[in-house]
Order: structure tokens, then C-alpha cells, then sequence
């Protein structure tokens, strides 16, 4: 049976959200890469598989909204406790971690609804929002100029 022609748009709208697998993966450092899934910024929503080399340690920080964290594969460090591929967590707004530390090569699926606060012993050094990954993608997929000759 044919879809009724007010349903389509909706659907063209989701398949425009397709991430193929070759997708590109965007440094974050030496042994931290993400590759952006979704930004909503309707809603400040934005979904990342990022992938963290064994030894990478993420600051300090604060959810200033829930997000929910999908262990594919590898083992976390997280506050006294590990996730190991298969965890699922949801840290509800206002939670602080101290250091999360990547135990093997670890991949996982973050959905984050808000922004997240990295901070040191005297204040905030940095923040990851929808904006900011929405600047990250786009400068990841911007030509880049040859070397001149």
C-alpha cells in the first residue's frame, strides 16, 4: 500500500539523516576521535560514536543535560566503577565525574542532550555542545587547499 503524499516529506526528512560507514572520523587528539551521528539543534541534541584509544583520559566534567553512553566495544574507567562492551548508562543533568579513563580501545555510542562542562581545579577549560560538534563536522568535511607547489 503507497504511503499517503502528506507522510512522505516525514520520511524523506529521516533518511536525510543517513550516516554511511564511511563517514569520516574527526581527531579530537592523539587518541580521541568521534564521528557525528546527529546534531539536532532544535534541541541541543546531538548523537556521537566516538573512540578512545587505551590510556585516553577525558577530563574532569559536568552533564548540564542527560545523555546516555552505549558501550560497543572496549572497557571504561568511570568514577568507581567500569562499563564494559554491552553497558548501557544515562547520567541525568548535574552529574559530575571526575576522570573517565579508557581501559582497552574503546568504542561507544554518546547521545547527549545538552552540553557538557570539562573543568580543571580552578575552573571550566572547555565545553562540548551541539554547536560546537556542528563546527567540528563542518570543518572536517570543508576542501582542503593544496599545498602550493
Amino acid at each position: 500500500m503507497p504511503l499517503p503524499q502528506d507522510i512522505r516529506p516525514v520520511f524523506q526528512d529521516i533518511q536525510d539523516t543517513l550516516v554511511r560507514s564511511e563517514a569520516p572520523w574527526i581527531e579530537t587528539s592523539a587518541t580521541s576521535k568521534m564521528k557525528v551521528l546527529w546534531v539536532g539543534p532544535e534541541t541541543g541534541t546531538f548523537a556521537l560514536l566516538i573512540h578512545w584509544k587505551k590510556g585516553h583520559v577525558a577530563s574532569p566534567h559536568k552533564h548540564l543535560a542527560g545523555a546516555h553512553a552505549y558501550v560497543i566495544s572496549g572497557k571504561l574507567q568511570v568514577r568507581d566503577g567500569t562499563l564494559d562492551a554491552g553497558d548501557y548508562v544515562y547520567e541525568p543533568s548535574g552529574i559530575l565525574h571526575d576522570a573517565t579513563t579508557a581501559l582497552e580501545d574503546t568504542t561507544y555510542l554518546f547521545i547527549c542532550n545538552g552540553a557538557v562542562l570539562f573543568f580543571d581545579e580552578n575552573s571550566f577549560t572547555r565545553y562540548l555542545n551541539w554547536e560546537v560538534v556542528e563546527q567540528m563536522r563542518a570543518q572536517s568535511a570543508a576542501p582542503r587547499a593544496e599545498a602550493a607547489e
